[in-house]
């Protein structure tokens, strides 16, 4: 259906989509200990996708615990490296056989063109895992030189429990490059996805299972940032955490390790999209196009209402009005809302000159 599939055939399947909310541990869908929810609203036009569970320190414990066990009894950690390569290979596979619907969950939840969640994020995905996975039996230890009456080694080993924070913008690109990588060398993994975007990452904890990646080894907590996020990075034993966000998190990730267990702590913050229009530019309403349609870093694609937003999403549904309707727990996206959109508007106008006609977003 990918190849041939219409806006209304999307709009079709996403009506009939039966989407998972709860978190993934210890090899199963659980809610949260306390029972709480978040809404997932997407940033299309407003609607509720899903109750999210919003999971806490309780099911951090429980995760971390599981994570724990797994690692100590090495049913994945001391499995030979051709098993783990196969089983993490499985896994980039049942990735792309699941494309239409994970593509479609990424569409929903983050808000990005369908288009692009088929063409690039699925594929990008599987690619990360494969590589990884590829990597298992193909890196080696080394031998330090020395004397001859020495022997020096160095040897590659897991470091035990790893949590992984990821951002809203590529959901499952960015999980996969914390996945790839700490599964491959025998860890066990906890995944909080934003809160935001949350569904394609609660999504692959079953088919993770399904791969052949063993209970408790791999675990999706959906969470705020205040309470799972923290939690996470506080937790005395987990032993490495990788963030991808904001520079202002994650010098708090820092801070939290040293209050706990100086865990080991693998930044990536302040990510930008800079684009650089010239004065010479032929066409600066295809620059415009560009930059709204596809700098996801930016914001997912044109914004509800826009006059190119036919390529947002599915395109517009007869009957919805445009315009995101933020509710408990989500935070609106930049250009997300008719009020963002003019204060955009009238900043860009504001400063003149031809990069901001090249960035106006098209409301006159």
């Amino acid at each position: 259906m990918t190849t041939s599939a219409t806006a209304t055939d999307w709009r079709t399947r996403a009506r009939n989509l039966a989407i998972q909310g709860e978190a993934w541990i210890e090899g199963r869908y659980a809610p949260a200990a306390s029972g709480a929810t978040f809404e997932c609203l997407s940033p299309i036009d407003g609607r509720l996708i899903a109750q999210v569970a919003s999971t806490d320190a309780v099911d951090v414990d429980r995760a971390v615990a599981a994570a724990r066990r797994a690692f100590e009894d090495g049913r994945w950690a001391r499995q030979p490296p051709a098993s783990r390569k196969k089983v993490l290979l499985k896994f980039a596979e049942l990735l792309l056989l699941n494309r239409d619907e994970l593509a479609l969950l990424e569409t929903l939840d983050m808000g990005k063109p369908i288009s692009d969640s088929l063409a690039v994020d699925i594929p990008a995905t599987a690619r990360c895992i494969a590589w990884y996975a590829e990597a298992v039996d193909k890196i080696y230890d080394e031998i330090a030189p020395t004397t001859p009456d020495a022997l020096a080694m160095i040897t590659r080993e897991p470091v035990g429990v790893v949590a992984a924070i990821v951002p809203w913008n590529f959901p499952l690109i960015m999980a996969a490059w914390k996945i790839g990588p700490a599964l491959a060398a025998g860890n066990s993994l906890i995944l909080k996805p934003s809160e935001k975007s949350p569904l394609s990452a609660i999504r692959i904890g079953a088919l993770a299972a399904e791969a052949g990646i063993p209970d408790g080894v791999f675990s999706v907590l959906p969470g705020f940032g205040q309470v799972t996020g923290q939690a996470l990075a506080r937790h005395m034993d987990v032993d490495c955490i990788g963030f991808t966000g904001s520079t202002r998190t994650g010098k708090l990730m820092l801070e939290y390790s040293a209050q706990s267990n100086m865990k080991r702590v693998w930044l990536e913050c302040g990510g930008k999209s800079p684009n650089i229009i010239l004065a010479d530019c032929p066409d600066l309403d295809r620059a415009a196009d560009r930059l709204l349609a596809r700098n996801a870093c930016l914001r997912p694609g044109p914004p509800p209402g826009h006059p190119r937003g036919e390529r947002a999403g599915f395109g517009p549904e007869p009957g919805v009005q445009p315009g995101c309707q933020p509710g408990p727990g989500r935070v609106p996206r930049p250009g997300s809302t008719q009020a963002e959109r003019r204060r955009l508007g009238r900043r860009r106008a504001q400063r003149g000159g031809p990069a901001a006609r090249a960035g106006r977003t098209g409301h006159r």
